[in-house]
Formats: C-alpha cells, sequence, structure tokens
C-alpha cells in the first residue's frame, strides 16, 4: 500500500539534532554530494553499521535528482545497467514499505508509432524473456483500454514493463534523506562544501569545508557530478566527462490518473540503449533523417503525469565537453517546448495543454563503456560521478555494487 503524507520539517541548518549528544568529526565514510548518486551510496554503508556524513554545497538537493521525469525504467538501459536498474527497483520498494518515498508501481509502457518501432519492441519483449525480465506485448486495443486519450492515428503496438515505478523527483530525495536521518542516524551536513579532500594520517581521510571544520573518515565517496573540478580540477579538465543539457515542461493540472505510470513513446524506442540491442536497430536507424529537428535537439516524449493532476512533458538533449559546460546557454528554447507540445497533440487528446512551467536540467555523463566516471585516489578518496540519464533508475543498485568493490565483499 502506497501512503501519502507531506513532507516532514528539516532541520534549518541541514544538520542532524541529537539532544545532549555532541556531534563529532570522525567518521568511517564521507560521502559528497547529497543527490540521488550520493545518498544512496550513504545509505549502503549505513547498512553496513557505519558512521556516515553527507555534505552538500546547497541547502537541499538543486541538481539532475530534482530536475528529472522521475521514471524508474530499467526497460531503457543496456544489459548491464538493466540488472542495476532491476536492483534499484527492489531497493526502491524495499524502503517504500518501511517509509513512503512517493513510490508508485504502476509500470511502463512504450507505445510504436510505426511498423519499425512495433518490430523493434518484439525484438526486445524476446530478449526480456532471455534475460528473464517481465514484460508484456499489447496490442493497439489494450493499449487504447489503459490509456483511453491515446489518439488512434500514432499508437500500433506496446511493450509494457509492470514492475517499474515512478517517484516525485522533487519529494523522493528530501523523504530519502529523512529516513535515513532518523532510521540510521545519518548525519546531513546542507550547505557545506568541501574545498579539499587530503589524507592527514595512513588510515584517516580528511575534507576541508568552506565553514572552518575539518571532517575525518577511513574513506570518501565524491558524487557530486561536475561539481567535483572543485575538489579535483586536474582529473576533472582531462576526463571524457560531458555535460547534458534538457528542456522539459510541466503542464497544468488535470484528472488524476489519466496518464499512469511512465509514458515513452516512438522516439524513446529509437534513443533507449536497451533496443540497440534489437536485430533490427542498426538498419532503423540509419534511415532515419539526419537534419530532423528531432536530431538537431536529441529530443523524445515522455509523459508522467504527479499525483496531484499536473503532466511532465519533455525531453530534449544538448551536449557539450563539461568543461566548457558553459557554452551550453542558460536560456530556454521556446521552440523546443512548442515542439513537445505540437509532438505530443499528435500521440495523446489530453483537456489542457496550458503549460505552467518550464525548466532546464543539467547532468553529466562519462563517455567511457562502463557509463559512468571512476577514479580511486590515495587508495581511499573515490570518484563516482557522471553517470548520465541513468541517475534515478541505476544509482541504488550501482551504489550497492561500488561499495562492495570498495570494500572487498
Amino acid at each position: 500500500m502506497i501512503v501519502q503524507h507531506s513532507s516532514p520539517q528539516r532541520p534549518v541548518d541541514g544538520f542532524n539534532k541529537r539532544v545532549g549528544v555532541k556531534m563529532e568529526n570522525k567518521y568511517d565514510l564521507i560521502v559528497v554530494g547529497a543527490g540521488v548518486l550520493g545518498t544512496f551510496h550513504a545509505y549502503q554503508a549505513l547498512l553496513r553499521g557505519m558512521r556516515v556524513i553527507l555534505v552538500d554545497k546547497n541547502l537541499q538537493p538543486q541538481g539532475a535528482t530534482v530536475r528529472n521525469f522521475g521514471q524508474v525504467v530499467p526497460s531503457g538501459m543496456d544489459a548491464t545497467w538493466q540488472r542495476l536498474g532491476r536492483d534499484s527497483l527492489e531497493i526502491y520498494k524495499s524502503i517504500q514499505a518501511k517509509t513512503d518515498l512517493s513510490v508508485r508501481q504502476e509500470g511502463s509502457v512504450y507505445l510504436a508509432s510505426d511498423a519499425e518501432e512495433v518490430a523493434l519492441i518484439e525484438e526486445l519483449h524476446a530478449i526480456n524473456r532471455q534475460e528473464g525480465y517481465r514484460s508484456q506485448l499489447w496490442t493497439k486495443e489494450q493499449c487504447k483500454q489503459r490509456y483511453p486519450r491515446l489518439n488512434d492515428a500514432y499508437c500500433r503496438a506496446g511493450l509494457f514493463f509492470p514492475e517499474e515505478i515512478s517517484v516525485d523527483p522533487r519529494q523522493m530525495i528530501l523523504r530519502l534523506h529523512d529516513y535515513l536521518r532518523e532510521t540510521f542516524g545519518l548525519t546531513i551536513a546542507l550547505g557545506t562544501c568541501v574545498q579539499h579532500l587530503d589524507r592527514q594520517s595512513p588510515t584517516t581521510v580528511t575534507a576541508h569545508c568552506t565553514d572552518g571544520r575539518m571532517l575525518h573518515a577511513e574513506k570518501a565517496i565524491v558524487c557530486s557530478g561536475a561539481e567535483f573540478r572543485m575538489l579535483f580540477p586536474e582529473l576533472f579538465q582531462t576526463s571524457d566527462i560531458e555535460a547534458v543539457k534538457l528542456q522539459m515542461v510541466m503542464l497544468s493540472a488535470q484528472s488524476a490518473g489519466a496518464l499512469p505510470g511512465n509514458v515513452l513513446t516512438g522516439q524513446s524506442i529509437r534513443r533507449y540503449e536497451s533496443f540497440a540491442a534489437c536485430p533490427s536497430y542498426r538498419s532503423i536507424k540509419a534511415g532515419e533523417d539526419p537534419d530532423s529537428f528531432w536530431k538537431k535537439w536529441s529530443v523524445h516524449i515522455l509523459f508522467k503525469q504527479e499525483v496531484d493532476g499536473h503532466i511532465i512533458l519533455g525531453d530534449s538533449h544538448e551536449y557539450a565537453p563539461a568543461a566548457r559546460s558553459d557554452e551550453l546557454s542558460f536560456d530556454i528554447q521556446m521552440p523546443i517546448n512548442r515542439f513537445f507540445v505540437s509532438q505530443a497533440q499528435q500521440i495523446m487528446d489530453l483537456p489542457n495543454w496550458d503549460i505552467e512551467r518550464t525548466w532546464a536540467g543539467m547532468y553529466c555523463q562519462s563517455k567511457h563503456p562502463r557509463g559512468v566516471f571512476q577514479h580511486t585516489l590515495d587508495r581511499d578518496i573515490h570518484v563516482a560521478t557522471a553517470i548520465g540519464g541513468k541517475g534515478m533508475t541505476g544509482s541504488a543498485g550501482f551504489a550497492k555494487q561500488h561499495l562492495r568493490e570498495i570494500y572487498g565483499d
């Protein structure tokens, strides 16, 4: 059962408050970056019985963790990351059973709009069977039954993943922080910038903070996205990381439950890594128009309806080397937003297309085949960042695997 509640109040300064207990600055692990990737690293360490401090320069998460759709969709990932994403599903659900993270298990659907996309979902369905990941091929009529506002002219068939979930990205991370603080005694230092990490002794890593404090631990893990440039500028400048800017919009609230779950469409089928394993994928991609608006802005159309009825719609992608991320304009490109709406209107017949809010998100991704930037300095300082668009789906499972590697399990 999913229980809805308002997010509880947090300490104003972001630190744990333990009556009568003096906070010390010695920990087993320092985690830099309180977004989804860093927080799940902290969670896995807490499960090991460690004393952990989670540090972030912002008073609350401001980056990719809260600027995305909140779709947890292992179905879109390549085989390696799909396994990690499936682990993430189990982790989210296990925590949701104890506290409300905003998790809703309503599945994900990929809507195929033409014969090529139908071929791809049929091929992925066969791959899913081999991998033991449950999916269901839906006819056009089954898609219409689930989504009565789906336009007849668009949909040919669908591929449904019943195990997948969605979360409210702006609430989930705050509720997770609360749970880890209250249940495990996690220390959270928000509004605190780590400006330097070094080794003060053979067994101790020290974080030097801008508030004058020094935090000490056996190990540190840096999960702060592009912000790790402040700690290790030379490493950052020579890395393979690139910055990605996304645009998305929020439509005005409409009937709750009109679009249950995660709704992905034909361009998602043509974009997501999992479909690249399909036999037809390469020839289908070769036939696409390289000069189309879709290609110019790397657009695919996603729908995600929140509990309050608002619908998130998007998204687009612009790229730049992370060392030159300033090349990505801070402007919102209104032609992109209009394109979202015009294309979405061909897919769904919604009663209201008014844009209530629009924003840009920014994340970093690594070009390394493993799909994340990892580096170890001085044995006990670990960088794990640039997880790309996989953060909400893959972070929980990846953090579990990463700590096993670090601690030699």
